[in-house]
């Protein structure tokens, strides 16, 4: 959870400029892609790729499945790609300690705590150039896993319209990725609903893994059966939730308990010996959150396609 600064701290949110993703039309944006054919698989295929990145890189994915640090990585990846762009790559402590309190995610000391972890654990790397002891960059996991998460965004904008931006980014992702990654970050720090969603959205995304455990109950929905209210999942074990997420028992039930406690999720028979469904407006919260994300994905991708070919290799970005 935020702690007691960061709660009590002002959010600034960056006045969105013309031409920002998200900043036209976007309430009617989300309304149309929400009905259109294809958004509820394209909403499936992301819960089931968030889940599976957890399984392949559970450590840098677990950066994505909690709010504050998914919002410290937004504020981090920007940093890091302007830098880039302007003759160095390279993120400092105080850039992150700054920064985070300029959007009002967290306490400087919070900041702080999410650098050294994110070092400590080698998902970003001293900087090598000389005079910049102090700062990082991603190291090249880390720039794996950022780059998968794009393409699993760009795919489900694919999976609506039948357009080809996943195939597009892969064919080029050294180029692309300095691109759309900053507009990207700027338009979800910049969007107030995607920083503070719904209730029930709020009582997984604010703690350890919480996005991954809605992540896993939303990739379950079973579409074949119609439950009342609601959708039936396949999941019927809180302990197994837990142990999937390296959570503890109680921890996973507190989340689950709470979501019960305002409708959002219900057992099908006996409880813990049934299966839990989630009910309509704990889905409509998710899928909105990622309808959101989708509009800023497109408005970014088709920018950054745009200035793709006026960029030269020094602009590039490597992998490895």
């Amino acid at each position: 959870m935020p702690d007691n600064e960061t709660k009590n701290a002002k959010t600034v949110v960056p006045l969105r400029r013309k031409g920002q993703p998200g900043s036209h039309g976007a309430a009617g944006g989300i309304e149309r892609l929400m009905v259109a054919e294809g958004f509820a698989e394209a909403v499936g295929l992301l819960a089931q790729g968030f889940v599976e990145s957890h399984v392949v890189a559970p450590r840098p994915s677990a950066l994505f499945a909690t709010q504050q640090r998914w919002l410290l990585c937004q504020v981090a990846i920007a940093r890091h790609f302007r830098a880039l762009s302007t003759g160095g790559p390279g993120v400092s402590r105080r850039d992150i300690g700054y920064l985070a309190l300029q959007h009002g995610i967290a306490s400087r000391n919070t900041a702080y705590a999410f650098f050294d972890e994110i070092l400590k654990y080698g998902l970003v790397l001293p900087a090598a150039e000389e005079g910049r002891a102090e700062e990082i960059v991603p190291a090249p996991e880390a720039f794996a896993v950022l780059a998968q998460w794009y393409v699993l965004h760009l795919a489900a904008l694919d999976r609506i319209d039948g357009a080809a931006r996943a195939e597009a980014f892969l064919a080029a992702p050294e180029r692309l990725l300095p691109l759309i990654a900053p507009i990207i970050s700027d338009g979800l720090l910049a969007n107030p609903e995607v920083r503070m969603p719904g209730p029930l959205y709020r009582i997984f995304a604010w703690t350890d893994a919480g996005g991954h455990l809605m992540d896993r109950l939303v990739a379950g929905i079973d579409r074949q059966v119609v439950q009342p209210g609601g959708y039936l999942t396949d999941v019927n074990s809180i302990s197994y939730l837990a142990r999937f997420f390296a959570l503890s028992r109680a921890h996973a039930s507190r989340k689950i308990a709470e979501a019960e406690a305002i409708g959002g999720i219900g057992w099908s028979g006996r409880r813990g010996h049934s299966r839990l469904w989630i009910s309509h407006a704990f889905y409509t919260e998710y899928a909105s959150a990622q309808a959101r994300k989708l509009i800023i994905f497109r408005d970014a991708f088709a920018a950054a396609e745009g200035a793709a070919s006026k960029m030269d290799g020094d602009d590039c970005v490597a992998f490895s």
